[in-house]
């Protein structure tokens, strides 16, 4: 299994045909055309409880809730690569995606007297975010920069390295990607 170059493509986002997605199935084609396994989730159809702040995860390493978290965690140790898609939704990223950070606490890091420690060194994270608010504005204002701001950090504190952040800003009332955010995309995964 390690030899295998496995992907975890999460949407984050309640439009499976929006921008968000769009950016998704982008990167999921790229990342196929490298060789790459991908499996892709959608954090809208999973089952997913709120956190209950019990901190059992800690010891146990995923979340003791019964629910779809251990498939998610499962996923997320097999892969090298995990690619998160999360539309911006006031200057940070939607309930769900926010609700998955909450419950993968004890399988990203543990628990010390100072910084946390990392548990998933070693893997690699692609963030794409898409906003309505146009460009420069989105970043000017703190619109996308906030979403990206909590999505790095999770990966981050887990010990997890990026390849790459790609924003797609005035995304309202977009039919299809535009050919600079597909390029960027590309880059990332090549």
């Amino acid at each position: 299994m390690m030899n295998e170059k496995n992907v975890l493509a999460i949407l984050g986002s309640p439009h499976k045909n929006g921008m968000t997605a769009a950016m998704l199935d982008r990167a999921v084609r790229t990342a196929e055309q490298a060789g790459y396994h991908v499996t892709k989730i959608n954090l809208y159809d999973k089952e997913l409880s709120f956190c209950t702040g019990c901190w059992a995860c800690m010891n146990t390493q995923v979340c003791v809730q019964k629910d779809d978290i251990q498939e998610i965690v499962d996923l997320l140790r097999k892969s090298q690569l995990v690619i998160l898609a999360a539309p911006v939704y006031w200057a940070n990223v939607p309930a769900p995606v926010k609700n998955l950070f909450d419950r993968l606490l004890g399988t990203a890091m543990e628990e010390t007297n100072t910084f946390p420690k990392p548990r998933l060194q070693g893997k690699r994270y692609l963030l794409l975010t898409s906003c309505n608010t146009p460009a420069p504005f989105s970043w000017i204002f703190g619109q996308s920069r906030g979403a990206i701001r909590n999505m790095d950090e999770i990966f981050k504190t887990a010990g997890m390295k990026p390849i790459g952040k790609v924003v797609c800003a005035n995304a309202k009332n977009r039919t299809e990607l535009p050919k600079q955010v597909a390029k960027k995309i590309e880059r990332c995964l090549k």
